[in-house]
């Protein structure tokens, strides 16, 4: 039974919270009323077994919880009416609205982006502070700072529990699929360059799915859940028995999920026409996933793909991206050319995959002293030791070499 209930928390938490907070518009309440409907829901679904459906049951127990809290607070009289007529008949909007609600909601603008990602890891994934913490190494105290810094900026900004109009929507979605790609990164590559951590990265494949789902008119949300599945694909082969980090090129394709990315490659060709930067870079994934070995990659079609991604907006990582690209199509002096183009770009300084692209294609010119100098550049700004280390086993190797 514990283990139902757990998976009904995953799926249900959003809906049953986000109902809450719809009706009497207050975080706190909500959460303890939520919290109490899945306590309540133990011991009753023991004793009476569980509920056709368990969703609308944790809805209804939640939500008599927070009548009954409304009405001994002699000071909410209005809203007791408003959540009373809505007990009385009213039918409750779609379960899907309400999730959207709160992600759209927990990504306001207004908020300052760490107190976002924490509080859409509260109110709509349903995770712990102590999971959030550990998911972002931070103290308990910060994340539980962060979201009631969060609750509280929404209750004095007057910020409203809905999804944007339509024609606001587009604007508010960029900050949505941000933070969820934040989450995701946060678990696939870890800042601390400790191991992939996947819970954290698959709460924010569930998330992009919810969003792909009930936002089917949004291309963008559906390249972004392409994109994460297909990344996520290759976790198998990303970090090797010692625990250190397999480059693309060395990764066995064996270990790579080909569910995720038979899924991943469909969404993609789905906005294939799109000009969003998250449909462009499942695509690039895409071409990827779909080589059988690093080989047999389409490096043409990346660089195209790259290109179009560029006109959208100017960004230095991508051009450095794009870069290594054109190499691979054309060689490494064509790699090294474009990387020196890049050498002034102010966001790019001190940029450790800057100097790493830059050794690559020394290396491959056979210029090893140079390469291995590079690569000991790199390992010098490596922004954390994973990455270092495999910086440092390179230019051990070229020194090797002579």
């Amino acid at each position: 039974m514990r283990a139902v209930l757990a998976e009904t928390y995953r799926v249900e938490w959003g809906v049953v919270f986000g109902t809450i907070v719809r009706l009497t518009g207050d975080w706190e309440l909500a959460e303890d009323c939520a919290q109490e409907a899945f306590a309540r829901a133990l011991p009753a679904w023991e004793r009476d077994g569980v509920p056709t459906r368990p969703g609308a049951w944790l809805v209804t127990t939640a939500r008599h919880r927070a009548l009954d809290v409304l009405r001994r607070r002699t000071t909410e009289r209005g809203k007791l009416a408003e959540v009373a007529a809505i007990e009385a008949g009213r039918e409750p909007e779609p379960p899907g609205d309400e999730r959207l609600r709160l992600v759209f909601t927990c990504c306001h603008p207004a908020l300052p982006l760490e107190s976002r990602v924490a509080l859409t890891l509260r109110a709509v994934a349903g995770l712990t502070t102590r999971e959030i913490a550990r998911a972002f190494l931070v103290g308990e105290d910060t994340v539980s700072q962060r979201i009631l810094r969060a609750k509280r900026k929404i209750a004095a900004a007057g910020i409203p529990y809905r999804v944007p109009p339509r024609g606001a929507r587009a604007e508010r979605l960029d900050g949505v699929l941000a933070v969820i790609y934040l989450v995701f990164t946060e678990g696939y590559t870890p800042s601390d360059g400790s191991t992939v951590r996947d819970p954290l990265a698959e709460e924010a494949i569930r998330l992009a799915r919810l969003v792909a789902t009930e936002a089917p008119d949004e291309p963008e949300a559906r390249g972004l859940l392409a994109l994460l599945l297909l990344q996520h694909s290759r976790r198998a082969a990303r970090i090797d028995t010692h625990g250190e980090l397999v480059t693309l090129e060395r990764q066995s394709r064996t270990q790579w999920d080909q569910g995720l990315i038979d899924e991943g490659v469909a969404l993609a060709q789905e906005v294939a026409t799109e000009e969003g930067p998250y449909a462009l870079q499942a695509a690039i994934a895409a071409q990827h996933a779909l080589a059988p070995v690093a080989a047999a990659t389409d490096w043409g079609t990346i660089v195209a793909l790259y290109d179009r991604l560029l006109a959208l907006r100017t960004n230095p990582v991508v051009a450095l991206n794009r870069a290594v690209a054109v190499g691979m199509r054309d060689g490494p002096q064509a790699q090294l050319d474009a990387v020196h183009s890049l050498c002034t770009a102010e966001q790019l300084a001190g940029n450790h995959a800057l100097s790493a692209v830059c050794a690559d294609a020394l290396r491959r010119l056979g210029r090893t002293r140079e390469a291995a100098h590079a690569y000991r550049e790199a390992e010098a700004t490596a922004p954390n030791g994973a990455v270092a280390r495999e910086y440092r086993r390179r230019a051990a190797e070229l020194e090797l070499q002579g």
